[in-house]
């Protein structure tokens, strides 16, 4: 202690000096009012969190101390946004501002002990070092006492859990505690909790240019943008980036960051001097226990965007609880973030530190982790196959299964775990390709098949399925390049590319017989008659569908034999023939109704719809096109919805609500184009189209039908082409451009002729017959409509019956009125029965040719009916 000395006294007796000392009292400790570090004079963005605690201080009425804790991962801004909310709160706080750091992460320092932190506290508001208590507890209770009362602001900064901050909390309802760590302070009770996110993009991009004191030209953004994404929206990384930028003002921004994004090693760009994003997460990293540290690093292996628990116990060969509470621990600990329930993934730069320390394991232990995660993912999404191929497989590779994965029961289940996983399976079957031995990606690429067929997307599917191919060409395994190239032909069909999907399909087919594999066999036959009927050739396809079933029946394959029917109902509907499309529709809908196959049965109840509508069967054929559609939504599958929503859109369209079919195929449109299916697109293009005429806009009917046209000739549809031929002869012939119309319906009739479709043929002779009355030729056009009747009847369309009915009545009025009364009361008759869009006109048509006052008249050379639509 402080000693001071005392006057002298002398005593003469024994002529002696006798000095004496006495304590001095020492000085009262300085009390110290703000201990906040400076303000951050650059710090940008994060207003809804400043707004938060700035109006913490507003909350004063609450009957307990005000606690409020920030945590975030190393780097993302949590001592700068305390700091600054801190100095805006100063005036609430008139009794004192106090920052203390608890060094829970702070290199060569070990966390800060809460008795000397309490000691620190104390001497700061006065209490001097030698009345200091000497407990834990007796401190925090004279903390506790010396603030009571008093409005303060305290900082407690980098804790490193609740049993450090607790001890240190005031409990006065008038201070306001701000605790920031890199944890999850779960267990500090009372506490409200503010977890920090990286920055948003735009304001990632206003701290970066205003610290590197920028001001980006137009030209500029875009690297502005990508300099800030690189840096993972990580304000330290920002700051440390852009920091090099602002000492450098000559150079180009462009160019700065095309640098850094090629960079090999991005991490060591970022740091200066004693500030380093690297050192930052090696704090953290260097706290966990060497189990954690395993997992960490294991992490880095993975190819994915995120991970599961499941995947993770596959990665590093734990049991599943301890993945889940491994992850849990490093999720509350702020170095992997939960985007959704039990869904982890790294920040981009921690994924690439923790790459970086993969190089501690051997590389064998790093090939088996890598090995263990790709066998469960191709297990899993094998099982997941299960439920969602409409080819059922029967040869397959053998797929060890793991310790732990996910029970997928049902197609539901099946389809909600490939839509959640598809990233990490593209992104394992790509890490795969450079493999000498790419069994894994072979395997992936069969398993996700059905999958990308039914949701797309289209272009990433051919890549996978041509990579595939090339592996197993390249590896000697027949029975998976077989299989991969009828999966690549599968998609090329319905990305519109007939010409290779033929090629393909007999290249499978080809394997299939050879290897002697009669399932794979059937299939491809099944397959490539898909591509003759798309392509119009139907008898060819009538063949192959044939042979396909006998074949399935010999294998006893039901589900083969379910899909061969299908296929064949189709392509007799084509064929014009709906009794016999009907009848196997309905076999082929019992039979997946029988084997619980609800995507087979969707497709049959889409089939059978069709043909009710040709057939006129309106309202058969709505509630058949909406059970389907229902299925379809259902399960999930995007093409099928598509194709459900065109057949209801026809539907409307023939029963006269327009407004219901154009919306109907404008939806239909953006399924097809997201999708990527041109054949489904020109479908709804010229579904628009017809809408578009009848509601009298000519103009644009003959512009979405002529991008129709074009479509269906690019992908070599004839059959879809003639029906466009057919669509613009009638918009041509509104449009009294009857040379251009005679054109196009002649080809259309052509067309129709060669490919076999005979309703069609029925459907291009009324429209001829109409152009021809129109054009002032009303024995010509009686002609084409008899034809049309005749036709009409032998395939038992009812709609073109009535057309040409109707038709024949029209072109008879002006000469044998009571003879047209008589057919057009059976056109009427067919109007009513089948609910056609038609019924009003051509019934009032009637009812004033029967009071004799509908007569047509020539004008200008052309025969001009009353009230004709």
């Amino acid at each position: 202690m402080d000693l001071r000395r005392s006057t002298g006294v002398q005593t003469g007796d024994h002529n002696t000096q006798h000095i004496t000392y006495q304590t001095s009292p020492r000085p009262a400790p300085v009390a110290l009012h703000s201990t906040l570090p400076r303000d951050v004079t650059a710090f940008t963005g994060r207003e809804d969190e400043l707004h938060r605690l700035v109006h913490a201080a507003e909350d004063g009425h609450t009957p307990v101390i005000s606690i409020h804790t920030v945590d975030g991962m190393p780097g993302v801004g949590k001592t700068a946004l305390v700091t600054h909310a801190a100095h805006q709160l100063a005036a609430h706080y008139p009794d004192g501002q106090l920052f203390v750091d608890l060094h829970a992460h702070t290199a060569s320092q070990s966390p800060a002990d809460p008795a000397d932190v309490l000691a620190t506290l104390l001497i700061r508001i006065g209490i001097s070092p030698q009345n200091l208590p000497d407990t834990l507890q007796e401190r925090a209770a004279l903390w506790r006492d010396r603030v009571a009362g008093r409005k303060m602001l305290l900082i407690l900064d980098n804790a490193a859990g609740p049993d450090q901050v607790e001890p240190l909390l005031p409990a006065s309802q008038q201070c306001l505690v701000l605790v920031t760590s890199r944890r999850r302070l779960i267990a500090l009770d009372g506490a409200e909790p503010l977890p920090l996110d990286t920055l948003p993009s735009d304001q990632a991009s206003r701290l970066f240019t205003r610290l590197a004191r920028r001001t980006p030209t137009q030209a500029d953004h875009g690297a502005v943008t990508e300099a800030v994404r690189l840096c993972g929206h990580l304000p330290l990384a920002i700051t440390l980036l852009a920091a090099r930028l602002a000492h450098h003002p000559t150079w180009d921004l462009t160019t700065f960051t095309d640098e850094f994004a090629t960079a090999q090693d991005r991490l060591s760009e970022l740091e200066a001097g004693n500030r380093a994003v690297a050192a930052a997460f090696d704090l953290s990293y260097q706290d966990l226990p060497p189990h954690l540290q395993h997992l960490f690093r294991h992490l880095g292996l993975h190819p994915g965007p995120d991970i599961d628990p499941y995947a993770t116990a596959a990665l590093t060969n734990v049991p599943l609880t301890r993945a889940r509470r491994h992850l849990e621990t490093l999720y509350t600990d702020h170095l992997i973030e939960e985007p959704t329930p039990r869904r982890y993934r790294l920040h981009d730069l921690l994924r690439e530190y923790a790459h970086t320390l993969t190089i501690q394991d051997p590389t064998e232990a790093r090939a088996q982790a890598t090995h263990r995660l790709l066998t469960y993912y191709t297990y899993t999404a094998h099982i997941a196959d299960q439920h969602l191929t409409t080819t059922p497989r029967h040869h397959t590779h053998s797929h060890t299964a793991p310790d732990a994965a996910p029970e997928l029961i049902t197609r539901e289940y099946a389809l909600a775990w490939m839509r959640t996983e598809y990233p990490n399976l593209a992104a394992c079957a790509h890490h795969n390709t450079g493999h000498t031995q790419p069994t894994h990606l072979i395997a992936l690429a069969r398993a996700m098949a059905a999958f990308l067929y039914q949701q797309g997307p289209w272009d990433q599917a051919i890549a996978l399925h041509q990579t595939a191919a090339e592996a197993a060409h390249h590896t000697n395994d027949r029975h998976g390049e077989a299989d991969a190239l009828w999966d690549l032909g599968w998609v090329r069909r319905v990305t519109g590319d007939f010409v290779e999907a033929d090629k393909l399909a007999g290249q499978a087919l080809e394997l299939y017989r050879k290897l002697d594999d009669r399932h794979g066999e059937a299939n491809a036959l099944w397959g490539l008659g898909v591509v003759r009927r798309v392509t119009a050739d139907f008898a060819g396809a009538d063949k192959l569908a044939g042979q396909a079933l006998e074949l399935y029946r010999k294998l006893d394959d039901r589900h083969g034999e379910a899909n061969a029917l299908w296929e064949l109902g189709w392509v007799r509907w084509l064929m014009a023939d709906f009794a016999g499309a009907d009848e196997l529709l309905r076999q082929a809908l019992e039979l997946y109704r029988d084997l619980g196959d609800h995507l087979g049965e969707a497709n049959a109840l889409r089939g059978l719809g069709v043909v009710r509508r040709v057939t006129g069967d309106f309202a058969g054929a709505d509630e058949l096109l909406g059970q389907a559609l229902e299925l379809f939504r259902d399960l999930g599958d995007r093409r099928g919805e598509a194709n459900a929503l065109w057949g209801l859109g026809r539907v409307r369209h023939v029963t006269g609500d327009f407004g219901g079919a154009g919306e109907l195929a404008g939806q239909v449109l953006e399924l097809f184009r997201d999708l990527g299916d041109r054949l489904g697109e020109a479908h709804a293009l010229g579904g628009l189209g017809r809408v578009r005429r009848v509601m009298g806009d000519f103009d644009g009917a003959d512009e979405l039908l002529g991008q129709a046209l074009e479509l269906y000739r690019t992908l070599g549809n004839r059959h879809e082409e003639a029906n466009a031929l057919q669509d613009l002869g009638v918009v041509r012939t509104q449009l009294r451009d009857f040379r251009a119309a005679t054109d196009l319906l002649t080809r259309s009739r052509k067309l129709f002729k060669e490919v076999g479709d005979r309703q069609g043929e029925a459907e291009a002779l009324n429209s001829t017959g109409n152009l021809l009355a129109e054009s002032g030729e009303p024995q010509e056009a009686l002609a084409a409509y008899q034809q049309a009747l005749l036709m009409a009847r032998q395939v038992r369309s009812p709609l073109d019956e009535a057309h040409a009915l109707e038709g024949t009545a029209r072109c008879r009025a002006h000469t044998d009125t009571w003879s047209a009364i008589a057919t057009l009361r059976k056109a009427v008759a067919i109007y009513c029965r089948i609910g056609a869009a038609e019924t009003p006109a051509a019934a009032q048509y009637l009812t004033q040719l029967e009071g004799g006052q509908a007569q047509p008249v020539w004008l200008n050379g052309r025969l001009m009916w009353p009230n004709y639509p």
